[in-house]
């Protein structure tokens, strides 16, 4: 973690020991601290990503926020020497990452802002402690990816199995094949190639094992147990998050609204940074 922030101040609160554990949430979880406003924005990156990813956008925001930025274990900067295989076996387990660095920083009523799989996980860690959100911001949600009766996730279950089985089987040839699919935008190669090279520097092991708890994960049935303000941002076009399935999380979502974002494929935030910060200044003012 930066022991200061931008203006040279630092968190109110000491860093705590996690239990059991001899690290804190911030060196576990690379945290870094900007900006010095009264309301404290959280960014939380998706699978195979990094906090870099929002560098386009939380520049915005440091004027009036205080901005938190982190990497999930397994990604990025993060110790990866934390990783255990029980605690991450689900969506809850990055959650209970996100509650240890809200705690550990004294942080509450945060504006939480979610790419992909960590929208998911910012809506379980509101269920679990809704006093330490003010807010929820989900950029490309998707509680299943799988079509299951009715519900339209995009994918077969059996589609889904084999893209985790290429990803086991080949780290190196999952990412090239899958990452301009996932970034769309083709007019702009060099996006998916970020995004290439962010999957290839997970470590093979822990990319399969987010990568399975993300893709196989279902969690329709919390939807309706999130109580703080929700705002879904949609893009036209995303493979991975349709808009039916945008629009399922709004209408499961008791406070919530729905934005249609003027951009295409899963990560606005880098192909759209603007569309994607004027949504969330609006929503936030």
């Amino acid at each position: 973690m930066s022991g200061m922030n931008d203006h040279g101040d630092r968190p109110e609160k000491a860093a705590i020991l996690l239990k059991g554990e001899n690290m804190t949430a911030s060196h576990r979880n690379n945290v870094k601290v900007l900006g010095n406003g009264e309301r404290t924005l959280m960014f939380a990156h998706g699978y195979g990503c990094d906090q870099s990813m929002w560098r386009h956008v939380y520049p915005s925001f440091t004027d009036q926020f205080r901005v938190i930025l982190f990497d999930y274990v397994g990604s990025g900067s993060s110790d990866s020497s934390a990783f255990e295989k029980t605690r991450y076996s689900t969506l809850r387990g990055y959650g209970q990452d996100v509650l240890d660095i809200m705690e550990e920083l004294d942080l509450h009523e945060v504006h939480f802002v979610g790419h992909s799989v960590s929208s998911m996980i910012g809506a379980l860690a509101s269920i679990q402690y809704p006093d330490r959100f003010a807010s929820l911001t989900m950029i490309g949600p998707s509680p299943c990816y799988f079509n299951v009766g009715n519900y339209v996730g995009g994918m077969e279950r059996a589609d889904v199995e084999s893209l985790l089985d290429t990803l086991e089987s080949n780290h190196i040839s999952w990412s090239a094949s899958m990452a301009p699919v996932i970034m769309g935008n083709p007019e702009t190669p060099e996006l998916a190639g970020e995004l290439e090279a962010s999957f290839c520097r997970m470590d093979p092991f822990l990319a399969n094992h987010f990568g399975r708890v993300t893709f196989l994960s279902d969690n329709r049935a919390d939807l309706p147990k999130v109580t703080v303000n929700t705002l879904i941002l949609q893009c036209q076009k995303d493979i991975i998050a349709g808009i039916a399935v945008g629009e399922y999380i709004h209408a499961c979502l008791p406070n919530s609204q729905f934005v249609l974002l003027n951009a295409t494929g899963h990560c606005p935030h880098l192909s759209a940074p603007k569309e994607v910060v004027k949504a969330l200044q609006a929503f936030l003012n």
